[in-house]
């Protein structure tokens, strides 16, 4: 009887730890490709939703292959909103991931009420790893 108990205490265990990873977040790892100020924040839609924005918050990143100012112009949108774009220095290797169909994200990592306004929104791309 002694190994009966013992083997049911086990399979127990077993059960139990395996539940306990079933509900367990799942964390996925995310590679920073960059993180920079948003180019252009004076002359969008920024200042109309700014004391609506939050840092987490989700950025839509879209290509403008057809820009007449940058061939590798990626547009910063906040729902629907333009807020500007990605800085021409830092815009050409995204540019690439973009074209090349990675499935990038952004997301607002700081806002600033600061008179200057190019380091009022900071934000990071990042590429989902599998």
């Amino acid at each position: 009887m002694p190994h009966c108990r013992t083997f049911l205490l086990i399979a127990l265990l077993a059960l139990a730890a395996t539940a306990g990873a079933a509900q367990a977040p799942v964390v996925s790892a995310r590679l920073l490709v960059q993180r920079s100020p948003l180019a252009g924040f004076r002359y969008y839609d920024g200042g109309q939703v700014w004391r609506e924005m939050n840092v987490g918050d989700r950025l839509d990143l879209v290509r403008e292959p057809d820009n007449p100012y940058d061939a590798n112009a990626i547009r910063v949108e906040w729902r629907g909103h333009k807020l500007g774009y990605v800085p021409r220095r830092d815009n050409a290797a995204v540019a690439r991931q973009i074209d090349h169909g990675a499935g990038l994200e952004a997301r607002v990592t700081r806002l600033e009420e600061s008179r200057n306004r190019r380091v009022r929104l900071e934000f990071e791309v990042v590429a989902p790893l599998p």
